[in-house]
């Protein structure tokens, strides 16, 4: 046993440690190497992704100029990278050696911008972006942050002799880490559209994996006896509170009714629609007053962690049951579940506390309605396909953790939660049983859909890792269907090239013949071989090259050369045009696949043909050989164009109507990226997105999520396709926006007709 006068190892928070102390020293010289060690893994781990990032936004780049920043960006980072790194290091040991002399700078939340309006003026454009840009990183992560970092804040103050620490004050918390940086990266010579990619990199890469830099702190100062008893409890306001006196942030069963509804939104439309919500639900329940009011002698209202400690336990039981298989057939089922949610909670609180509690607090009572509400709207979004609907549906219980342990979920619309959902809904609207044979997009979302209801327990910050690897499996994704996209596009567009090049030719030489009774050599070269070459030239050089030119003027000296040749000066014209007509029908007819034997062949029959024309004696056996169309040396290859204009007029498509319709309207709107459902069968449907619009014949390109091609439709026809509902336009709408629209529409109704999950 020890000696009551021996000193305890135990340190509590209301006993100080002198920074300059032996052991206060020790162990900020332990935080200093922990921090060192694992930034220099994190910062080379990051510098390791930049090359690939700058090179891939050099490949997307708009233009050459902008390709060339950030090309010039890649060499400028290899060239700096070490004295960056080495800066950044610097920066932070220095921190943590003032930390250690006691010569802290005043927290400044980690941004330092010019005071007033005369000194805002003088800010350059870079570098209030690149502040905005570090205000945003700092302020997401020390809310992502907030358990880990409170703990180390604790402690903090104790070995810095009970002088309180704050999260911008800390010196290894997310503001001066990423203040660090951006000293460090002053040593970069490069373009703010470069720095600001780096930026993005360094929250990803290492302000995103301080959780393992905090707990490993946190863990070796418990060992060394700082505040090992340290708890730090949910808080109602989603927000932990600081209590320097206990060390705990506790829970307030008294929070304010409207706690799901405060905080600063991102949009003053969705704050409307979150204030309209808190009205709708206040009125239903008669008055924010009578919610409150609690019989004397009734059960205590559940308080946070009752709430989160049961739906754990309902957690794990739903991830158990959807290791089952999933069908279409278990909508109405999880329907059931979704609306009953509220009563299986409290039967669970009261299996757990011994007692049921008959009511919970009017905070959380909208919670988990609201949550319940937008379950249900999910199992009836016509925007999912119905097997997404079901696999998104069991993640009703893992957001009504979250929204509870974070108020700020509704409120904002960049909440990692609500990004997540959004994500997921926007990625399984594409999905068709189609276009996923290889499961790999269902099975992507089942995994995610899995480890949250395996996983989350009170961290928020898995949402933005499964956000990450979505959007990063997304992004693969994507890239491989813009690769068959493109091919899809270039084939539909050279197929439209051809056949506008084929009716281009056939008018030239319809238009030439008409009138004109051709020997069938002639004709037979102007309407297969020639046509085909004029084909050939329109798409190699265009329309308005000479090439064309010469190719029509040859056409009309080859009609010419058949003119009867009576007089001296008409022969001695058609022995003139002879040598052209020979030499421009070698060069043409080489370039549309004839052989050299073939185009020999062809021309002896025209040498037969123009001598008889020249009055020369020629053998009658031959004469009518040249005049067999059969004998013609034409490869089956080169068809033929049509005989008519009649027929050309016939082969055209049909002029679309011009009728003024809603849905024709609908069609005249869409833009390519927007997705529709098509019934492809009496119990199939294909989910397509719009990918081109054809500038030459206006016909609609649909592709599927892998890029293939579904179906092509001339506006007209889609509008009919659109009217008689085999064809339906999907909403482009953010889920949770869709979500707290209906929700609101549905509040608004008389409360008869309300779900029973809101009553």
């Amino acid at each position: 046993m020890k000696d009551a006068s021996e000193p305890s190892n135990i340190v509590s928070l209301t006993q100080r440690l002198d920074p300059s102390s032996e052991r206060g020293g020790a162990l900020l010289n332990t935080v200093r190497d922990i921090a060192g060690r694992r930034l220099q893994i994190l910062i080379n781990g990051m510098f390791e992704h930049v090359d690939d990032a700058l090179f891939d936004l050099a490949e997307k780049a708009e233009n050459n100029a902008a390709q060339m920043h950030y090309f010039d960006g890649m060499r400028e980072v290899r060239k700096r990278r070490p004295i960056v790194e080495r800066s950044f290091l610097t920066h932070v040991s220095r921190e943590l050696s003032d930390f250690a002399a006691n010569q802290r700078s005043m927290p400044s939340n980690g941004i330092q911008l010019p005071v007033g309006t005369a000194e805002l003026s003088l800010v350059a454009d870079n570098e209030l972006e690149e502040s905005l840009a570090i205000t945003s990183m700092i302020g997401k992560n020390e809310t992502r942050l907030t358990r880990e970092l409170f703990s180390v804040n604790q402690r903090l103050s104790v070995i810095y002799g009970g002088l309180k620490i704050e999260d911008s004050s800390n010196p290894v918390g997310p503001a001066a880490l990423s203040q660090a940086f951006r000293q460090a990266m002053r040593e970069l010579n490069a373009e703010m559209r470069v720095k600001l990619i780096i930026y993005k990199l360094f929250d990803r890469y290492v302000l995103a994996s301080l959780d393992e830099l905090y707990q490993e702190i946190n863990a070796e100062l418990m060992r060394a006896g700082v505040l090992p008893q340290l708890r730090h409890e949910i808080s109602r306001g989603g927000a932990a509170g600081r209590t320097a006196g206990t060390g705990s942030a506790t829970a307030a069963d008294g929070a304010a009714p409207d706690g799901i509804y405060q905080g600063e939104d991102d949009g003053s439309a969705s704050s409307e629609l979150l204030q309209t919500l808190h009205t709708l639900f206040s009125a239903r329940r008669g008055g924010p007053a009578t919610a409150m009011r609690i019989p004397a002698g009734a059960v205590q209202m559940p308080s946070a962690n009752e709430l989160i400690g049961a739906l754990s336990v309902l957690q794990s039981q739903a991830a158990i049951n959807q290791q089952m298989p999933l069908s279409a057939s278990n909508a109405l089922e999880l329907a059931g579940e979704v609306q009953q949610l509220k009563d299986h909670l409290l039967a669970q609180i009261g299996s757990l506390r011994g007692e049921k509690p008959s009511q919970v607090s009017t905070i959380d009572e909208d919670t988990i309605d609201l949550v319940g509400m937008l379950f249900e709207f999910i199992l009836e979004d016509r925007n999912l396909p119905t097997e997404m609907q079901v696999l998104l549906a069991r993640l009703q219980i893992p957001y009504l953790k979250a929204a509870i342990l974070d108020r700020k979920l509704f409120a904002h619309r960049q909440h990692p939660a609500r990004r997540l959902l959004d994500s997921l809904a926007d990625a399984a609207k594409g999905w068709s049983a189609e276009s996923d044979r290889d499961h790999r997009l269902h099975d992507k979302i089942k995994s995610i859909v899995d480890r949250l209801l395996q996983d989350f327990d009170d961290d928020i910050s898995i949402f933005e890792r499964l956000c990450v690897e979505l959007q990063e499996f997304q992004d693969i994704s994507r890239r491989r269907a813009e690769l068959a996209e493109q091919r899809v596009a270039e084939s539909t567009r050279g197929r439209e090239k051809l056949e506008q090049a084929r009716r281009r030719a056939a008018r030239e030489i319809l238009s030439r013949i008409d009138g004109h009774t051709l020997p069938p050599l002639i004709h037979g070269v102007l309407s297969r071989a020639w046509a085909n070459y004029l084909v050939l030239t329109i798409l190699r050089q265009g329309e308005e090259s000479s090439e064309f030119r010469d190719a029509l003027r040859f056409a009309n000296d080859f009609i010419d050369s058949t003119k009867p040749a009576r007089t001296l000066d008409e022969r001695r014209a058609l022995r003139q045009m002879l040598p052209g007509i020979e030499r421009a029908l070698r060069r043409g007819l080489a370039n549309v696949a004839f052989q050299e034997s073939d185009i020999d062949r062809l021309l002896a029959q025209l040498h037969t043909y123009y001598r008889h024309q020249l009055g020369e004696a020629v053998p009658e056996a031959d004469i009518q050989a040249a005049a067999e169309p059969g004998s013609l040396p034409i490869p089956e290859s080169i068809q033929p164009i049509a005989e008519s204009e009649a027929e050309l007029a016939r082969s055209e498509p049909e002029p679309e109507p011009l009728v003024d319709t809603p849905e024709m309207q609908l069609v005249a709107e869409l833009k390519p990226g927007i997705w529709l459902e098509f019934v492809t069968g009496p119990e199939t449907v294909e989910r397509a997105k719009l990918s081109w619009i054809s500038p030459m014949s206006g016909r609609y390109l649909f592709v599927n999520r892998r890029g293939l091609k579904v179906a092509d439709h001339a506006p007209h026809e889609l509008a009919e396709a659109l009217a008689r509902g085999s064809a339906r336009v999907l909403d482009s709408t953010a889920l949770f926006d869709r979500a707290l629209d209906a929700i609101v529409g549905r509040l608004s109704q008389p409360a008869t007709a309300t779900s029973p999950a809101t009553e």
